[in-house]
């Protein structure tokens, strides 16, 4: 965990929110998303969503999918890479079952709670998508709940116990922290915790503001002790919610997971140049970047 002064950048290189007409910049396949540009070195442990490689790039989300990363980018992975378990299959459980056997992940984001999870606002923003799938994709999402019951989380924490992986808890509403210190109370889950705060994903937090930094949705609940947080924002509030994540003590997330964008307007050309920008925001804050001790290891 990042020490006083010291903050963890996580990039999310890429995942399932996005489609390919959004940017031509969006890594897709298994080896676009190990090109160093998707994800240098200085960005320390990251969150990955992994898509098997298909002739129309399509995004999709299947344990199938994760294998090529780790087995043909295994120095990758020692740059302090995890896997989002909560997205490699629609059966949490089957997703544990991958990480554990694929890729023996040190590290794995897990999300906290069941959600709805609509991403088909974006529709409005494009007349014609380059792909047939892109569409009804997002048009899909009008009536997708992400599952994540607490039978599945507890399946994929006893799954991945073997392994000593480390969770990034992925908390979209103020319910999932709860659910949190329930997992705490009952010693499935050890402190340090390491807390995923997102916010901006129509069915979850919105975007906050720094007026909303003390709301209740930003805190843990108290017997869930000493939670070092990660603030990630969606679209253009990406920045401002890195800024005041890293302003309150917290951790930073930036990745074309969340945000296309660099600047106003601006499309992001690789995941490397947020990380750069978000370093350039955290050192203003006199505040310094913490690395990796050893491989898999925790940051110091």
């Amino acid at each position: 965990m990042a020490t006083p002064n010291k903050v963890i950048i996580t990039c999310a290189v890429t995942g399932a929110i996005h489609t390919p007409t959004m940017s031509p910049y969006l890594p897709i396949t298994p080896q676009e998303i190990a090109q160093p540009r998707s994800g240098p070195a200085e960005a320390a442990p990251r969150s990955c969503t992994c898509m098997p490689a298909t002739q129309d790039r399509k995004a999709r989300s299947a344990p199938g999918g994760i294998r090529p990363v780790p087995a043909g980018h295994q120095a990758a992975l020692q740059r302090g890479h995890q896997f989002d378990v909560g997205r490699l299959a629609d059966d949490a459980g089957r997703g544990a079952r991958e990480a554990r056997r694929s890729v023996q992940a040190r590290g794995a984001s897990l999300n906290m709670g069941s959600m709805n999870f609509a991403l088909f606002p974006m529709l409005n923003r494009y007349k014609s998508f380059k792909f047939d799938w892109e569409e009804p994709y997002l048009e899909g999402t009008r009536d997708l709940i992400f599952r994540n019951t607490f039978r599945d989380i507890e399946f994929v924490l006893k799954t991945c116990q073997n392994n000593d992986t480390r969770f990034e808890f992925e908390c979209y509403d103020i319910a999932h922290l709860y659910n949190l210190a329930h997992f705490l109370d009952r010693g499935l889950v050890k402190p340090p915790l390491f807390v995923q705060s997102v916010f901006g994903i129509l069915g979850g937090i919105g975007t906050i503001r720094g007026r909303d930094a003390h709301a209740p949705q930003c805190r843990p609940p108290a017997r869930a002790g000493e939670l070092p947080l990660v603030g990630a924002g969606r679209r253009r509030s990406q920045m401002p919610i890195a800024a005041l994540a890293a302003s309150m003590g917290g951790n930073v997330r930036v990745g074309l997971e969340d945000s296309l964008w660099i600047g106003p307007g601006k499309l992001a050309e690789s995941n490397a140049q947020q990380v750069s920008k978000a370093r350039q925001i955290i050192e203003g804050l006199g505040l310094e970047i913490a690395s990796l001790t050893r491989p898999g290891k925790s940051c110091r």
